[in-house]
């Protein structure tokens, strides 16, 4: 089941990078109560090129985002995997890693998909927003 506007946010708790390269455990509910939005995306592999381009614009845009919303981005990638694309690529916000997946199940963001005429499991990549009060948001209401 895939969430909706209105519906609340799953709280998590996930371990991963911050964008000063920290590593460590990381809540949904430590962002919220802020007064900012979370821009929570999902997607599938590190160092992929669709991959690359989405966090490269999450990057590039920081400027215009960071007073606004934190963003954070999840993968089932190792933690070692995410320092290094976060290293690679100069990133400069949250990424978390979902080996288990639960947090994406949760989201209704994993599952079957079809890529190149198979159907496989796997991340289907995925934006959320979040408000500070934990509530999901349409896109473009930030």
């Amino acid at each position: 089941m895939v969430l909706k506007e209105g519906d609340k946010a799953k709280n998590f708790c996930l371990k991963g990078i911050s964008p000063d390269g920290e590593e460590g455990t990381f809540c949904l509910k430590d962002f919220l109560n802020k007064g900012k939005f979370v821009i929570l995306y999902f997607y599938p592999k590190d160092n992929t090129s669709g991959c690359t381009l989405e966090a490269k614009d999450f990057r590039d845009n920081m400027g215009k985002i960071k007073d606004k919303a934190f963003v954070i981005g999840v993968s089932p990638d190792s933690i070692k995997s995410h320092k290094n694309f976060m290293e690679k690529h100069k990133l400069n916000f949250y990424l978390l890693s979902d080996t288990e997946k639960e947090v994406m199940k949760g989201y209704g963001v994993y599952g079957e998909k079809k890529m190149y005429g198979k159907v496989r499991m796997g991340v289907k990549r995925s934006t959320f927003i979040i408000s500070s009060e934990g509530k999901l948001l349409e896109p473009g209401s930030m």
